[in-house]
């Protein structure tokens, strides 16, 4: 059974891309080497959040491997990890972990393109003077009102259809740029990271 601190159940996710597999243990571990367990450094494909697992035995697990921790709600999959061992910060992060945290970022934004246009389509103001739509890194007042007026004609259908209404371009570069600033734990709000929305 895979033990989960408060802190991770609070956050949900259940599937996990692979950062970087240690099979020497976590770079933080101050134990002998012969004690120390394998461990891979994963985030969480819809609330990003950072764990540290520790593998089952004889499950062969590489970067950027989909992972299940804890069982499915859906399909009564089971994991293929042993348990949890702690969540982790992005300080703690190995230096591959955080150089491949971008790809795998992408793959994630890839395959739930829906989720970025909903935001898109839904985003509402924080203050009297901020908008959710500006914490994304380039977009200021000028193309905050555009895609506003845009997404009043018709909702957004694909990032493609708003960078072409907007005229507005890299949009995946920058809302991934604003998922990375989340999970580095630098900004006030969080639009995409550790249960925002």
């Amino acid at each position: 059974m895979v033990k989960l601190t408060e802190q991770y159940r609070s956050a949900r996710d259940e599937y996990f891309y692979v950062l970087d597999y240690l099979p020497g243990g976590s770079p933080g571990d101050s134990r002998p080497p012969h004690l120390r367990e394998p461990v891979a450094q994963v985030v969480g494909e819809e609330y990003f959040t950072l764990l540290e697992v520790i593998p089952l035995p004889g499950i062969s697990i590489r970067t950027g491997d989909r992972i299940l921790v804890g069982k499915s709600q859906e399909d009564r999959v089971y994991s293929q990890v042993l348990r949890v061992k702690r969540p982790i910060s992005y300080a703690e992060l190995s230096m591959v972990a955080k150089r491949e945290l971008e790809n795998i970022l992408e793959i994630i934004f890839d395959i739930n393109e829906a989720r970025f246009v909903k935001f898109f389509n839904e985003a509402r103001p924080l203050t009297m003077k901020m908008h959710q739509l500006e914490l994304i890194p380039g977009i200021g007042k000028k193309t905050m009102w555009e895609i506003l007026g845009e997404r009043e004609k018709k909702p957004f259908e694909s990032i493609e259809d708003i960078q072409a209404r907007v005229k507005v371009t890299g949009l995946r570069k920058k809302v991934i740029e604003r998922i990375v600033r989340e999970i580095q734990g630098d900004e006030k709000y969080r639009l995409f990271a550790g249960g925002a929305h």
